[in-house]
């Protein structure tokens, strides 16, 4: 069975820090590119940080400078490090796993909360 699972998630003051982690099994991790997305409540869900298979990284704009996506494959997991946290990043954030020729997956997610 696939399966992308997502933890670290929680509740944090404004400037606070959260790790967030994606453990995967099934696929062979190595060469899948691997995403966070996030999605509150009434809005889209939207890109946050993507690295590749060669470790190529890109970010929201507005996480840009605050947030660092990296991944262990020795580990078959995904980090999210968020650090000075805003209220406006409270939201569900998901793994996801993508490469060529397939599906996208997605995992369950884990909930984010930034308030005082």
């Amino acid at each position: 069975q696939v399966q992308l699972v997502e933890s670290g998630g929680g509740l944090v003051q404004p400037g606070g820090s959260l790790r967030l982690s994606c453990a995967a099994s099934g696929i062979y991790f190595s060469i899948y590119a691997m995403g966070w997305y996030r999605q509150a409540p009434g809005k889209q869900r939207e890109l946050v940080a993507r690295i590749t298979r060669s470790g190529s990284t890109n970010y929201a704009d507005s996480v840009k400078g605050r947030f660092t996506i990296s991944r262990d494959n020795a580990k078959n997991t995904v980090y999210l490090q968020m650090n000075s946290l805003k209220l406006e990043d409270t939201a569900g954030y998901y793994c996801s796993a993508d490469r060529v020729g397939t599906s996208r997956l997605w995992g369950q997610g884990t909930q984010v909360a930034v308030s005082s």
